[in-house]
């Protein structure tokens, strides 16, 4: 049967190869591909998916993987980091991509999201393969050692600052919304942002600061947004 599917944006051709959930795309993925058909057109072998997947999540893999590593950073050089993220990628290739294809987007995971598990779960299997252990002091340095623990009144305050945030994103626009969560939730490149909101860098600025502004005004004055 030769018929043609539109998926995502991108078409099938007659061939009805699937890749479990994901058909096969036939149109090279860019910057605007959503995440279900850049990990689709990963497990066919798509290269510019491979590019592209690089592009978005590699920055992030590495910054997930150094919040492991960074307590040995003694120990830990930057080409364990690189073999860290080099058995991830593999990883993903293996057992006929099996890892990439238990992704399912209905479950409402973001793929990000996933991928950083993916990054920490890896960075503490090399940990362990090595038996490293994280950086030991003398006896003489406990005496100037301090807890590094907030107490439980700043832990009640974290909290509280969290719920009034929470709340406040509530009565956000859902643009405003999913700003907020690229931007300060998942820490992405003002660049990358523009990209993917199809706004200019100034505007993601501008909305960064006024966002920032409204934020930090219902943290320090809660009893004004719960009368709000």
């Amino acid at each position: 049967m030769a018929a043609v599917a539109h998926v995502a944006g991108f078409e099938r051709d007659g061939h009805e190869a699937e890749s479990g959930v994901f058909p096969v795309l036939c149109r090279r993925i860019d910057a605007q591909s959503s995440d279900e058909a850049l990990v689709g057109a990963m497990i066919v072998n798509e290269p510019t998916a491979w590019v592209e997947f690089q592009r978005r999540y590699e920055r992030l893999i590495f910054r997930c993987i150094t919040k492991v590593t960074r307590r040995f950073a003694s120990v830990v050089t930057q080409e364990d980091l690189r073999e860290i993220y080099s058995t991830l990628l593999l990883s993903l290739l293996t057992n006929d991509k099996h890892k990439l294809r238990t992704f399912d987007p209905e479950r409402g995971n973001r793929f990000s999201t996933w991928m950083g598990l993916l990054a920490i779960n890896c960075a503490y299997d090399h940990l362990r393969s090595v038996k490293r252990e994280p950086c030991k002091g003398t006896l003489a340095e406990a005496e100037d050692l301090v807890c590094r623990q907030p107490d439980a009144f700043e832990q009640v305050a974290e909290q509280e600052r969290a719920t009034i945030a929470a709340r406040a994103l509530e009565g956000f626009s859902a643009k405003d919304k999913t700003f907020a969560l690229l931007y300060f939730g998942e820490g992405m490149d003002p660049t990358e942002i523009a990209r993917t909101l199809k706004i200019s860098v100034k505007t993601v600025y501008s909305k960064k600061h006024k966002i920032q502004s409204r934020l930090e005004s219902m943290i320090e004055r809660p009893e004004s947004s719960q009368a709000a």
